[in-house]
C-alpha cells in the first residue's frame, strides 16, 4: 500500500512563497511520475505540476507556470513543490498524487492518470 503525506502549507501573504513537501513510502517517487494538484473551495481539483520518474520531464499549469516549481529527491522519496510569488488565487488544498504506471515518459495532467493521493495540505494566501 503505497502512503503519501504532505506537509508545509499555511497562511501568507501575497507575494510570499512556500515549500510544500511530499513524502512517499515504498520506492514510489524513483519510478513513477508524482504530481501536484489543488482544489479550491467550490470548485474542482485541478493540476498543478507534474514530473516523471526520472525527473528529466517537468510540466505545470498555466496559472502557475513560472511561479511554482516541482521537483524530488529519490534518496528521500519525497516530492517537493515550490510556491512563489504567492496569490489569493492560489487558495486551495493541495494534493500529491502518484501516478498509475510506472517509468512514464510524461507526466499526465488528469486525476485519472493518478491512482494514490495524500490527505492535502490547506495553503492560504491573504491579499
Amino acid at each position: 500500500q503505497v502512503q503519501l503525506e504532505e506537509s508545509g502549507g499555511g497562511l501568507v501573504q501575497a507575494g510570499d512563497s512556500l515549500r510544500l513537501s511530499c513524502a512517499a513510502s515504498g520506492r514510489t517517487v524513483s519510478s513513477y511520475s508524482m504530481a501536484w494538484f489543488r482544489q479550491a473551495p467550490g470548485k474542482e481539483r485541478e493540476f498543478v505540476a507534474g514530473i516523471t520518474w526520472s525527473g528529466g520531464s517537468t510540466n505545470y499549469a498555466d496559472s502557475v507556470k513560472g511561479r511554482f516549481t516541482i521537483s524530488k529527491d529519490n534518496a528521500k522519496n519525497t516530492v517537493y513543490l515550490q510556491l512563489n510569488s504567492l496569490k489569493p488565487e492560489d487558495t486551495a488544498v493541495y494534493y500529491c498524487a502518484r501516478s498509475r504506471l510506472a517509468y512514464e515518459l510524461r507526466s499526465g495532467r488528469t486525476e485519472y492518470d493518478y491512482d494514490y493521493w495524500g490527505q492535502g495540505t490547506q495553503v492560504t494566501v491573504s491579499s
